[in-house]
């Protein structure tokens, strides 16, 4: 019991990222406890909004409800709303009965807006300066308001009827004479988020202009909010983990902690649908039973020939998924896109290829053996590359992720299709089968 407080007393003392790493790994009686002395130190909502929402919430929801209220209430509204999210509708709905008046209606209007959007991702505690204003009266308004902003990285002016003006840059305001104009100090040309913008072409805006924070308006430009650096890269790891878990067809709700019950119930689906493809590379295989059997070598080049065909094409697919995650790819590129793979495939297939027949002449002696599976790795390798454009494109066309099954049906292609021309090759040259 003595070492249990000891480690919850140091807990206290750390960092409030260091505190959330370190809740994951406490029981839930101690992370209970632990976020109970947070917050009688005021500190347990910084803590909250340092944990992914799925976690903080499990964790909230296991509190005494007025400490759950209030410590929801000191939160920032864009974390608190996170958390809300992964509440059950019964919970979220008592929760935010039982706020102060505000504060409920800023996380109901921000839970009106999809998660993925802008608007899900802004807070709405941004300082809003009028034009009218003196660089003194603006530097003493921000003193008074630095506790009620998310994030002051830039100040933002208005009109009277709350329209976007432009940005300030705070060096130029404490920089100014405290008598100056801030229309005078005013940037007009403010890059600025629709609200329903989706997310990840926020993150895009943030990574290509490099600021630290920008203003969130609606159709009419009017200021509903800011977005700042530190909930896009949030945005940039759940994309990122996307598409890596959707190039190995893993579920991205799985996580190292879901129960085995849950792995089985999301994979075992894409499981089922790589063994329907991997039968109909079977079957291809079955058809030339009788080639295979009369000349054992085509079941050693089987391998070669589809496993240089997956790396291939693996190899397109990954380039043109990362372009589409990075807004790289406009949809008038796709024939440039698809030239430069196929040509890529002829001059890796001839180059590859002719490896791989003298090879195959040097083990056999047969020249002829040796032909078919060069030609059979160059066609191999330019389909390889073509699926590897079309498949993609074809997914972002439908709707789709394209990196949830692009490995599938680009393995598929390239082991049925390779397969298939590699045995007709062989029927077709080596007289032994007819």
């Amino acid at each position: 019991m003595e070492e249990k407080k000891v480690i919850l007393r140091d807990l206290l003392l750390k960092n409030p990222a260091d505190i959330a790493e370190a809740l994951s790994q406490l029981s839930e009686e101690q992370a209970v406890e632990l976020v109970h002395r947070l917050y009688l130190r005021r500190a347990a909502a910084e803590t909250l909004g340092e944990m992914e929402p799925e976690d903080s919430a499990e964790l909230l929801a296991k509190l005494d409800r007025e400490e759950a209220i209030k410590i929801l209430s000191r939160m920032d509204p864009d974390d608190a709303v996170d958390l809300l999210e992964e509440l059950p509708e019964t919970v979220q709905q008592e929760l935010l009965a039982r706020l102060g008046r505000e504060e409920a209606e800023v996380l109901a209007d921000l839970l009106a807006y999809p998660p993925d959007t802008a608007g899900g991702l802004m807070s709405p505690e941004v300082v809003a300066l009028s034009l009218n204003m003196t660089a003194q009266q603006a530097i003493d308004l921000l003193r008074r308001r630095v506790e009620e902003a998310e994030t002051i990285y830039y100040a933002y002016a208005i009109d009277g009827q709350g329209i976007l003006q432009g940005v300030l840059s705070l060096r130029d305001i404490t920089l100014a004479n405290p008598q100056t104009q801030l229309d005078n100090l005013l940037q007009r040309d403010a890059i600025t988020v629709s609200v329903d913008t989706d997310a990840e072409d926020v993150a895009h805006l943030f990574d290509k202009y490099n600021y630290f924070a920008l203003p969130v308006v609606d159709d009419e430009r009017k200021l509903l909010g800011v977005i700042t650096v530190d909930d896009v890269i949030d945005v940039i790891r759940e994309e990122a983990t996307e598409d890596i878990y959707g190039m190995a067809s893993v579920p991205i709700e799985e996580r190292v902690d879901t129960t085995w019950f849950s792995s089985l119930r999301m994979r075992l689906p894409w499981l089922y649908v790589r063994l329907a493809t991997a039968l109909l590379a079977a079957v291809v295989v079955g058809v030339f039973e009788e080639t295979i059997a009369k000349v054992a070598a085509l079941a050693v080049l089987m391998g070669v020939i589809a496993g240089q065909g997956g790396s291939a094409g693996m190899q397109t697919v990954t380039i043109i998924t990362r372009g589409m995650a990075l807004g790289e790819l406009e949809p008038r590129v796709g024939w440039r896109l698809l030239r430069k793979e196929a040509l890529l495939g002829i001059v890796n297939g001839i180059l590859i290829g002719a490896t791989v027949g003298v090879i195959t002449y040097l083990w056999k002696g047969d020249y002829w053996l040796g032909v078919a599976a060069c030609l059979a790795m160059l066609f191999t390798l330019v389909v390889a590359g073509v699926t590897g454009v079309v498949i993609p494109l074809g997914m972002r066309g439908l709707g789709k992720d394209p990196a949830l099954a692009s490995g599938i049906f680009l393995t598929t292609l390239t082991d049925v299709l390779g397969f298939g021309f590699l045995f007709l090759l062989a029927r077709l040259f080596l007289p032994e089968i007819p």
